[in-house]
């Protein structure tokens, strides 16, 4: 496992870890606010998609949220009036997206460019969370990346290749190890915060660097 957190500024405290899923609706909502917040303290954000489900669930020994009774009622009611009180947009999918081929379309692109991964997980964001599109297929990923001018069937081939899934594999292990277990997720200079609505707990670290 490589732990890539020097890249993007991340030595001497400037940088933001963000964690999200693609298939988390605060995820998405986090992506939308992140950026703009560490910009304002002169900070950068390195976007680290992760796979709640498929791992981070599985350590903990717990169900995903939406799979929970009664949590995952509440779910449905909080989002979109968290997305009005954050001022995103947002609509509900009519079924949550397989995360792994935009997690994994991500870091292999993030190996060339980084700023282009991160413009192509915002369009499937806001594919998913504000248009309310299924993202889950390798087709609607290679679509995405070619919008922004990456051949599509070099996507596809990538999306397959066992190099590039072990990334990720890579990536949410390191999540792990550093105590990732939500989305969103965040961790400026050793603290972390978990949740969209810890925002303004992540302000404040940021303005004055203690509690």
């Amino acid at each position: 496992m490589t732990d890539d957190r020097q890249d993007n500024g991340a030595e001497g405290g400037t940088n933001i870890d963000f964690y999200f899923d693609f298939l988390s609706s605060y995820g998405y909502m986090g992506s939308c606010k992140i950026d703009e917040l560490a910009a304002r303290f002169g900070r950068q954000v390195t976007w680290r998609p992760i796979l709640l489900g498929i791992t981070i669930f599985k350590v903990m020994g717990l169900k995903a949220p939406l799979e929970t009774p009664l949590k995952g009622d509440y779910i449905h009611i909080d989002s979109p009036r968290m997305a009005k009180y954050l001022g995103v947009p947002y609509k509900h999918p009519a079924q949550q997206p397989n995360p792994l081929n935009s997690a994994r379309a991500y870091y292999w692109l993030r190996q060339r460019d980084a700023s282009l991964a991160k413009d192509l997980a915002k369009a499937l964001l806001v594919r998913q969370w504000a248009q309310g599109i299924d993202i889950s297929s390798a087709e609607l990923v290679a679509d995405e990346a070619a919008a922004l001018g990456v051949e599509r069937q070099e996507t596809l081939a990538a999306l397959q290749d066992p190099a590039v899934k072990q990334l990720l594999a890579d990536a949410v292990d390191q999540a792990i190890a550093e105590g990732v277990f939500g989305s969103p997720f965040f961790v400026v200079d050793g603290e972390r915060f978990w949740g969209v609505d810890r925002l303004p707990l992540v302000e404040h670290w940021l303005e004055h660097g203690s509690w």
